[in-house]
């Protein structure tokens, strides 16, 4: 029989989740058979890797440790592929009052410029880097031999950022950049020049609240602050990293502040929860 992790019934639930929405959402067949057909790959890979007799293989164990950030990847495309025109604008347009106070009213803006392109350059780098934050605390955890903790630190990151993907279909919007053009886009660069071609060719194009983004970066910092706490250096460059990542999504209209501290909280959620359950288990 198969054994489980925590993590891999958070993954098995949130596929689940988007089978269903696939099946009521006014998508074409084509795209409801390509989730489904992503989707049964997933609960069969897990199933086979959970089995017993895979699990205690040692090159199997190490693929185990590492799907999950597989599927957040495919988590994030497979939202893409479901994408639908947006009605109206009302989301955005209730958003970006606090955008505009933050950047121009309280000088955020002109403050990130006042050296330059040096800070901007530096946040356009922490957002390009978003990428492999997961990447990184998994890392982490293995180079400190503790790999017996990453479920725990996976059940963080899983929680945040897939809830997080979960919520978009009830709320479709744009990033401010394509819908607010002329409010103040920092001067293009070669690194944010990269960016916008990473977001053009794969932008999902369905919500951008809360912002995965900051989910998934203060989540990653947080499973290892809690969970590697004799690895303090690497917990605060982590820390300091998501931080970055957030005001970059704000500063280069990659996200509305709110979809930020939204995403922010969802990584506070999902960190309280798993200290919770750790402390049951």
């Amino acid at each position: 029989m198969p054994h489980f992790r925590r993590s891999e019934w958070i993954c098995a639930a949130y596929f689940a989740y988007w089978a269903v929405v696939a099946a009521v959402r006014p998508i074409s067949a084509a795209a409801r058979m390509e989730v489904w057909t992503a989707d049964a790959a997933v609960f069969l890979a897990l199933w086979l890797l959970a089995w017993r007799r895979a699990a205690s293989l040692p090159a199997l164990a190490v693929v185990r440790d590492w799907l999950p950030l597989a599927l957040i990847l495919l988590a994030y495309r497979q939202m893409g592929w479901m994408a639908l025109p947006h009605g109206n604008r009302n989301f955005e347009q209730y958003w970006i009052g606090l955008d505009r106070l933050l950047l121009e009213r309280w000088g955020l803006k002109r403050a990130i410029e006042a050296l330059g392109p040096l800070l901007p350059n530096v946040l356009e780098l922490s957002y390009l880097l978003v990428y492999v934050m997961p990447v990184a605390a998994t890392a982490v955890f293995y180079a400190a031999r503790a790999r017996e903790r990453l479920d725990r630190a996976y059940c963080v990151v899983l929680s945040a950022t897939l809830t997080t993907y979960a919520l978009y279909p009830f709320f479709p919007s744009e990033p401010p950049r394509i819908v607010f053009p002329a409010d103040g886009l920092p001067a293009m660069s070669a690194l944010r020049a990269f960016n916008l071609k990473i977001l053009g060719a794969y932008g999902i194009h369905m919500s951008v609240f809360p912002s995965g983004h900051a989910a998934a970066a203060f989540s990653s910092a947080f499973a290892v602050r809690r969970l590697l706490p004799e690895h303090r250096l690497a917990g605060r460059v982590l820390l300091w990293l998501a931080i970055l990542i957030a005001v970059a999504t704000v500063y280069g209209r990659y996200h509305f502040a709110i979809d930020t501290l939204a995403g922010l909280g969802m990584a506070l959620a999902a960190a309280w929860v798993g200290r919770a359950a750790c402390r049951r288990a």
